[in-house]
């Protein structure tokens, strides 16, 4: 298995700096956001944003920004399984967004298409450009991960997750536990028979497993990795035989018992409800839904909510990854690319990021996680920034073939939880149509890189 840390990140990635003749050196005033944004005064920029906490809370700081800026920010809410769709479609038509919101596994694809814009673009103009920017202020797994693609920046991180156990530590007590499981094996056959109960309908461990993106990212390829599993092998060919990803398929498997009845058909929200109303006393998922974890209105577990990182496998702990970038887009007029640019930096700050984590975002930020008061307010904050020490860029792989291969993934990731095809037949066909696909896109005959 190739295993990915912060050592392995290119150079190039993390050591893209600021010009060194800076807007001070030039007009002699510090650089400010208000002087930046004075010659785009009115300019309409236009961006897609999720029903989810970090878009909500970035949504509340809004006002600041247009009030400092005079730059009109639009934006339109759309369910994530609509938002790559809606991107393409007006990014092939030249519409009207200025900026795209780039899911960790879109970067392939929007770079590769021309449709987003390079940060050096605009890291060259310190007109523009905050001083402060600080590329290496940014967890540098999720740089990697999320904005960058063939070694270069196109996007900032913005709205990122990291894979977290979520527990009830009320339960686990009750049951005679003082801390959550360390590895995966002892959640299985420690921590779980004594945490179901199906006479209460109380179950250990809900997977949210619904076919489409949350089966092929947040069920199937969680369980890959921390076997010492993976999708794919150096040579682009399927790893889904190895000893390594059958054993996680198997595992996987095997822990359904102690999963509620239906799981197969969670979503998210239907996962995080269980943990919240009581109905499980574990769940894996992403950083971004402590705060409906914590809300009284859509939450019963109060002071018994805790958070610790994702179990170990045997390859150690490798937990999902997964999250945005915020990136210019190319079709986008010079003044609307440059008025972009200015909320894109504003957005991804770390001037705001306090703001922004206390409305209810998760920053791509170091500094803030330093915090003493954020700490102490945020359970989460420090096995998040535990599980971004060591993590894959590749938990999903970034190509374009991904948005064709996912559906294949979540097909016949769906049929072996259901028992509708075995975990060697099923991974098979996960193979033949997976490479099918890859064969056509040109990695085989080397007309494309293999960059994933």
């Amino acid at each position: 298995m190739k295993k990915f840390v912060l050592g392995a990140i290119g150079a190039a990635m993390i050591a893209l700096t600021l010009p060194a003749t800076t807007a001070l050196a030039q007009t002699g005033a510090p650089w400010a956001i208000d002087k930046a944004a004075a010659p785009f005064k009115g300019t309409k920029i236009k961006v897609l944003f999720l029903d989810r906490p970090g878009y909500r809370a970035i949504i509340k700081l809004l006002p600041e920004f247009e009030k400092k800026t005079g730059i009109k920010v639009e934006y339109e809410i759309v369910p994530y399984e609509n938002a790559r769709e809606k991107q393409v479609l007006n990014f092939s038509a030249k519409g009207d967004l200025t900026m795209a919101l780039v899911d960790l596994v879109w970067i392939g694809e929007f770079a590769e298409s021309g449709w987003i814009v390079p940060v050096d673009t605009f890291t060259k103009d310190a007109a523009i450009t905050d001083p402060n920017l600080d590329l290496k202020g940014f967890f540098p797994l999720l740089l990697n991960a999320f904005g960058s693609w063939d070694g270069k920046v196109y996007g900032l991180p913005f709205d990122n997750y990291s894979g977290l156990m979520f527990y009830n530590q009320c339960m686990l007590k009750d049951a005679g536990f003082s801390g959550p499981p360390q590895t995966w094996d002892e959640l299985k056959n420690v921590y779980a028979p004594k945490l179901t109960n199906p006479a209460k309908k109380q179950y250990a461990y809900a997977l949210q497993s619904l076919r489409g993106e949350t089966q092929s990212a947040d069920s199937f390829m969680r369980f890959l990795w921390p076997f010492g599993g993976s999708l794919l092998d150096k040579d682009f060919k399927s790893n889904l035989a190895s000893k390594g990803s059958q054993d996680g398929l198997k595992f996987r498997q095997d822990l359904m018992k102690y999963m509620p009845p239906g799981v197969v058909s969670y979503d998210h929200a239907e996962a995080v409800n269980a943990l919240a109303q009581g109905q499980v006393a574990m769940l894996t998922e992403w950083s971004a839904f402590y705060g409906t974890l914590t809300d009284p209105k859509t939450s019963k577990l109060g002071d018994c909510l805790a958070v610790a990182p994702e179990p170990k496998g045997p390859a150690g702990r490798l937990p999902a990854l997964g999250g945005f970038s915020l990136a210019v887009a190319s079709q986008a007029t010079p003044a609307q690319q440059k008025a972009s640019w200015i909320f894109t930096q504003w957005a991804t700050s770390d001037a705001i990021a306090k703001q922004y984590v206390e409305a209810g975002g998760v920053s791509g930020r170091m500094a803030v996680y330093k915090d003493p008061a954020i700490q102490a307010k945020f359970k989460y904050v420090k096995p998040m920034v535990e599980s971004w020490q060591q993590g894959v860029p590749e938990f999903r792989p970034r190509f374009p073939a991904w948005s064709s291969i996912t559906e294949i993934v979540a097909e016949f990731g769906s049929k072996i939880m259901l028992g509708e095809t075995s975990i060697e037949q099923g991974t098979k066909e996960i193979s033949t149509r997976m490479e099918s696909v890859l064969d056509k896109e040109g990695y085989y005959n080397g007309k494309k890189k293999k960059l994933q």
